[in-house]
């Protein structure tokens, strides 16, 4: 099957290179998965890498800020957007303008050392030369719980006219606090359970832009199947090269994006504002500490619902 899969490629016009998105909440399989897809693309003679954001982005970038109404995720978001982007544009400039040979300026946020051993097994390469060569594959390892953060891989990837598709690794929330809390440097429990109520998956139905997308169900053990439908995936995604040129649907989309956004932020400042005052009052009335972490608990489960209601 997978040699079927490289023959179909080597036999139509295909994209140079395919940006694939893991998405989904943390410690639901994405890493492991994503290196058991590297091993079987490897074999298979693609070039390939694992753009890992944790190992990329600096460890005080992803600490969500903990106050009295509970978990502030949208304000992380907010704070360490530049830095995702930052590794988007590595990538940029890898493909478009550096050949291979990045320079990463001097503001970028991201590690050099953990970026320079990401590329460092593949061959130097420029838009022009991807027809003659193996497939080049990115396989994108992070939480992308909003869908504004993998339309902008989407973006990236049409702005070359690459491959594009991405996999949803499905797990309930009790199995990845209860895989997380096995982790060396775990994630705070209460920035899962936010995450998940926020939680965007791929909807080819809403989204045209993401039909190249599977979902995988992780509460078990992921199989060798799971690594095959991947690489099909990814077949599919270089045979489908996106077109760089720009439309009035694209831009509609992230103009909706943008908005929705914008919305979830301004309900969420305005959700915090409302919860500090109900706490302030009832400090001030003298309720019990342990009433007070009962009330705290309440009020941010609620405002969570009510965003993700309004989502």
């Amino acid at each position: 099957l997978k040699r079927m899969a490289a023959e179909e490629i080597r036999s139509v016009h295909r994209a140079p290179a395919c940006l694939c998105v893991f998405c989904g909440l943390p410690a639901a399989g994405k890493s492991t998965l994503a290196r058991d897809v590297l091993r079987t693309a490897l074999l298979e003679g693609w070039r390939s890498a694992v753009v890992a954001y944790d190992n990329l982005i600096p460890d005080y970038a992803f600490r969500a800020k903990v106050i009295d109404d509970g978990v502030n995720l949208q304000e992380s978001h907010t704070e360490w957007k530049s830095h995702r982007r930052a590794v988007l544009q590595c990538i940029d400039q890898f493909w478009g303008e550096a050949r291979g040979s990045v320079q990463l300026p001097d503001s970028c946020q991201i590690n050099r050392a953990a970026w320079e051993r990401c590329v460092q097994g593949l061959p130097q390469v420029g838009a022009a030369d991807g027809l003659s060569q193996e497939p080049l594959v990115f396989l994108m390892d992070d939480n992308f719980y909003y869908s504004s953060m993998r339309y902008e891989v989407y973006q990236l990837a049409r702005k070359y006219s690459l491959g594009f598709c991405q996999v949803y690794l499905h797990c309930d929330l009790e199995s990845c606090i209860s895989r997380n809390e096995r982790r060396s440097e775990p994630v705070l429990p209460k920035v899962i359970r936010e995450m998940e109520m926020r939680l965007e998956p791929p909807n080819p139905e809403k989204n045209f832009w993401e039909k190249n997308s599977i979902s995988l169900s992780s509460s078990g053990v992921l199989s060798t199947f799971s690594s095959q439908r991947v690489m099909e995936l990814i077949s599919t995604a270089l045979c489908d090269p996106l077109s760089p040129v720009k439309d009035n649907t694209e831009q509609s989309e992230a103009d909706r994006l943008r908005c929705a956004t914008n919305v979830l932020h301004q309900a969420d400042q305005a959700c915090r504002r409302l919860i500090s005052e109900a706490m302030k009052t009832a400090k001030g009335s003298r309720v019990s500490s342990s009433h007070m972490r009962t009330l705290s608990a309440q009020l941010s489960e609620s405002k969570a619902t009510f965003l993700h209601d309004l989502r």
